[in-house]
């Protein structure tokens, strides 16, 4: 590969996994951080950078000249709206400014799951403020560079450092209260086969919307069983409730429509009944 690959938020979860293996892969890779820098074999991160900064972001992207940029990061409040939205918004101006190809990560919280199923041409109607975020930031990068590529996707499992899998395990455990709901349906992905997407996207140039998931649609509740019965976890201490009692008002069933995406994608987009059922590594 030509060219340097930035990924932002490369301590993430998703992050570090296409970091991983962007490098693995050929890539000239570089990633940031912004709370911890992380320095293993593979991994190997200088650049702290806070994409809530305009002028710090234009900074960092004049300074390495990427030819892709993977915008990953996220904040861990879901309800940090200068961190999602604005974020996004600097991003895709300092990678405009210097002629980088865009990937956006987006999610399926842009939508309010009164439809159930949707396809890339649904406007967004989010029904709480990370979705909102997340829908605002989708318009600012395609108002900035129309020839980005926004990626949207669902629950992100299947490395075991997820949020579903950490939570999963602090709900068996008693560290964490709360439920799993059985109510919520979403369409799980495994990280490495998103990661591996993503890169596939920086080498095209497909763009505008795209949606990016596995082909299953699976409770939050029936995928915590599947990270029980991988880890060895007792099912009866996951614990059950519908939100629709709990926490009313938030998106119930949201199935993303990927046939365009594979369509266009050689890599394969799995189902969690199949790759949850595969040890950690």
């Amino acid at each position: 590969m030509t060219g340097l690959l930035l990924v932002t938020g490369a301590t993430g979860s998703l992050g570090r996994r296409v970091y991983q293996r962007a490098a693995a892969s050929g890539w000239n890779t570089a990633g940031t951080y912004f709370a911890a820098p992380e320095r293993s074999a593979d991994l190997r991160l200088d650049l702290r950078l806070d994409i809530r900064d305009r002028a710090a972001v234009h900074a960092a992207l004049r300074g390495l000249r990427p030819a892709v940029v993977i915008h990953t990061a996220a904040s861990r409040d879901r309800g940090d709206w200068r961190s999602i939205a604005d974020g996004a918004a600097h991003v895709a101006l300092a990678a405009a400014e210097v002629g980088a190809r865009l990937v956006h990560l987006s999610s399926d919280a842009i939508f309010s799951g009164r439809e159930v199923h949707y396809t890339e041409d649904a406007l967004p109607d989010p029904t709480y403020r990370y979705g909102a975020a997340k829908a605002a930031a989708e318009t600012a990068v395609q108002a900035i560079d129309p020839a980005a590529v926004l990626v949207r996707t669902s629950t992100i499992v299947g490395d075991g450092r997820s949020a579903h899998e950490t939570l999963t395990h602090a709900l068996s455990t008693g560290e964490r209260s709360g439920y799993l709901f059985t109510d919520e349906i979403r369409m799980p992905v495994h990280v490495d086969d998103l990661a591996d997407a993503l890169l596939e996207l920086a080498a095209s140039d497909v763009r505008g919307p795209l949606h990016v998931t596995g082909p299953e649609p699976v409770s939050r509740h029936a995928l915590g069983l599947m990270v029980a019965a991988r880890d060895g976890l007792d099912p009866a201490t996951i614990p059950a409730a519908r939100s629709a009692d709990v926490m009313p008002g938030r998106p119930l069933d949201v199935r993303l429509d990927c046939t365009l995406a594979r369509s266009l994608l050689r890599t394969p987009l799995r189902p969690a009944s199949q790759f949850m059922t595969v040890p950690l590594r």
